[in-house]
């Protein structure tokens, strides 16, 4: 099982690995390593025609998930689609939610959750354009 390494920290940031994602296994909460104060961040990863093995729903909580690599199917409640590497599905709350990898290799992707109905500002409504010396 991978764990995340803390690389560097400062108070302003926080940079944290859970290293190569090729071969990754099982599932890593990142939240506490990077001091996340508004979401927290995990991947996972699902072998060949496993689901997850249990079913879970949030109560104030929406999940976005994206997967990485694989192919296989998610249910919400009682409705089943397909997914594949690319593939974004935003959860609600109070909804159940599970997923299978279907594909010949391992599915993973990432899980952000967040508080339903947060986000007041984004991209440009929320960020403004600086000048500093490009150290880069």
């Amino acid at each position: 099982m991978n764990e995340v390494k803390v690389l560097n920290k400062s108070e302003k940031f926080a940079h944290a690995t859970v290293g190569s994602l090729h071969g990754f296994e099982g599932k890593q909460f990142v939240k506490d390593a990077t001091g996340a104060t508004s979401c927290e961040i995990s991947f996972g990863s699902i072998p060949t025609g496993v689901s997850v093995p249990f079913f879970h729903s949030h109560k104030a909580n929406e999940e976005n998930y994206i997967i990485l690599s694989g192919e296989g199917k998610f249910q919400v409640n009682n409705e089943v689609f397909d997914i594949a590497e690319g593939s974004v599905i935003r959860v609600a709350t109070n909804c159940d939610r599970n997923l299978k990898c279907t594909s010949a290799e391992p599915m993973t992707y990432i899980c952000i959750q967040a508080k339903e109905e947060s986000l007041e500002g984004y991209t440009m409504t929320d960020a403004e354009i600086t000048e500093r010396e490009n150290l880069l």
